[in-house]
């Protein structure tokens, strides 16, 4: 008897082992590994970049439930939220970080840096900047085309003079891009009427003061804040009738009138396939440079700009995809 129960015993822990080895995924056993996303706010670029992220991991081969697990957290546009996400990531050792948005990739690589966690960034649109060119950290750049889009709007605002911006005096990239307008408008012969904000509480009424000041457009960037609240933007300038160029696809289906922008899906593709390479261990952060998306596509909303009393020249049209929402 004692023999059978020791044979019982044996072929039980046999089953167990099995058992265990089968949960174990496709990676040779390996557990199933968890990335830690921290989602600066809810709008439409930075939910695309999620939904590219994701869809690059799986295009790379692994597979989520399997190869991997996903913590998504949304700080709400709340940086105190934000810092409590990326610490509680390191907190729990996930086994990457992925970071949307400045303010995100550079509270999770202040959290990751003492347990060298290993964190990529997306949509961040100046990188060095923002301190996330060394180290454990690598990923995405968002530089918007400024050049293309002063081009674009000189050519559907022939007389147009200025252009009114609003953006996050703390968001890195807002003020990188700032710069960048103030140092370009006039070769196209434009002057920016900038304001700068601290939060998102406040850009209304900065919409209010650029109104009040004639600026003849406004033109977003993809300042977190601002887009944030797009629809109260859009409310005020339609009443007033100045038109508001985005940044992105996703602003013109909301309302703006058109832009010169990047495809945020793919950013977050390519920033997926990024990722999975270091998941897989075929390379590190920190011997993968960041990447820069230039390439970029003529958005126009038609309904929006018949509002404006803005003919499209056929140079542009010929190049333009309609965006309006469905």
């Amino acid at each position: 008897m004692k023999k059978y129960k020791k044979i019982i015993c044996i072929g039980l822990c046999l089953l167990l082992t099995l058992s265990l080895a089968a949960c174990g995924g496709s990676g040779g056993g390996d557990r199933i590994k968890t990335i830690g996303i921290d989602q600066y706010g809810e709008h439409g670029s930075l939910d695309n970049c999620r939904i590219g992220f994701l869809q690059g991991l799986e295009e790379a081969g692994l597979k989520e439930g399997v190869d991997f697990k996903v913590d998504y957290q949304n700080a709400q546009f709340d940086d105190n939220i934000n810092t409590q996400i990326a610490a509680s990531f390191a907190a729990n050792n996930v086994d990457l970080m992925c970071g949307i948005a400045t303010p995100s990739a550079v509270a999770c690589f202040s959290a990751a840096e003492d347990k060298n966690i290993p964190v990529i960034f997306t949509a961040i649109s100046d990188p060095v900047q923002a301190g996330l060119d060394s180290g454990n950290v690598t990923g995405t750049s968002d530089k918007l085309p400024v050049e293309a889009q002063l081009d674009l709007i000189r050519q559907l605002q022939p007389e147009a003079k200025t252009i009114g911006i609003i953006y996050t005096t703390s968001e890195l990239n807002s003020v990188s891009t700032i710069a960048e307008y103030q140092a370009r408008a006039g070769d196209y012969g434009f002057t920016v009427e900038a304001i700068g904000v601290t939060a998102q509480a406040e850009v209304t009424q900065a919409v209010d003061t650029l109104l009040s000041r004639g600026v003849d457009l406004f033109n977003n960037l993809t300042d977190n804040n601002v887009v944030g609240v797009l629809p109260a933007i859009l409310e005020k300038t339609n009443e007033a009738g100045v038109p508001v160029y985005g940044s992105e696809v996703e602003q013109v289906k909301l309302g703006c009138v058109a832009a010169a922008g990047i495809d945020y899906l793919q950013l977050g593709r390519q920033t997926g396939a990024m990722a999975a390479r270091v998941l897989k261990g075929e390379t590190t952060c920190d011997a993968l440079p960041f990447e820069t998306i230039s390439e970029y596509g003529i958005y126009v909303n038609s309904a929006a700009l018949a509002e404006m009393n803005i003919v499209l020249p056929t140079a542009v049209a010929e190049k333009a995809v309609e965006a309006s929402q469905s």
